[in-house]
């Protein structure tokens, strides 16, 4: 048996556009339901959602079939975190607050055997097909994704740097907490805030690696697609559920 092909990180790598969807609900029902709507990707978030390793492996079983490849992220640059990921079948892994190459070294090692990184062996994991892939060990990196985030002033200072390390795959915006970070926490539109992200897409870029974002408003992210970022999550499953229902209740309560 063969290792799955990782679709989402051929398509950045060779420049093909992917849009993506944030599943913060952390059910499965609902990220099988997005897994078929159409998205490129889907990021399974365990970080701002209440979302645990037990209840993501149902999530990517309910995946399988859909046209959206699973990005995962992590709650945060941990070995131990990112190694029970791995061994559950993700190879897409988005990474928090990732500020200096140093610590963008740690989390590509966090993801690689010995001795090129600091991964604990498992003689057979779902990644593995449950040892069915039998060179799994071997060919695994060439499918593995590892984006990190850039959502801080001091990661904007170090975007070239964090660029340059080998087995970073792309590196991605968090406009909320960059927001937050130069002092407009909630105001993603403001004016610093969206030059800081479109400088930091030019720079990431620059560097030759795919750059990615999220963003609920249609104009931004029609303007981060035209300036070249490969990989942009559109919407979340909570606002829109929040927003929709919202609307629909109120074509009917609020009536003259």
């Amino acid at each position: 048996m063969d290792i799955m092909k990782n679709s989402f990180k051929h398509a950045i790598e060779s420049g093909r556009t992917q849009i993506g969807f944030w599943s913060i609900l952390s059910s499965n029902v609902t990220v099988e339901i997005l897994a078929g709507a159409g998205f490129d990707w889907l990021v399974l978030d365990t970080e701002h959602a209440p979302n645990e390793l037990p209840m993501v492996y149902s999530q990517l079983q309910a995946m399988m079939g859909g046209t959206a490849h699973p990005v995962v992220r992590v709650p945060w640059n941990d070995m131990v975190t990112i190694k029970r990921y791995l061994d559950i079948g993700v190879q897409s892994l988005l990474i928090p607050s990732v500020e200096t190459a140093e610590e963008a070294r740690d989390a590509v090692s966090f993801t690689r055997y010995p001795p090129k990184g600091v991964r604990g062996f498992s003689a057979a994991p779902r990644a593995s097909q449950f040892a069915r892939v039998k060179n799994y060990a071997q060919v695994y990196e060439q499918e593995l994704a590892v984006l990190v985030q850039i959502e801080t002033r001091r990661g904007l200072e170090n975007i070239e740097a964090i660029a340059a390390v080998e087995g970073v795959t792309g590196l991605f915006i968090g406009p909320g907490d960059l927001s937050a970070a130069l002092g407009h926490v909630g105001d993603l539109k403001h004016p610093e805030v969206l030059e800081a992200i479109e400088d930091a897409i030019k720079r990431i870029l620059a560097c030759g690696k795919p750059a990615g974002i999220l963003t609920g408003d249609e104009t931004l992210a029609r303007r981060y697609l035209e300036m070249g970022c490969t990989y942009v999550a559109v919407g979340s499953d909570q606002a829109l559920l929040a927003r929709g229902t919202e609307q629909l209740a109120a074509k009917f309560k609020n009536r003259s």
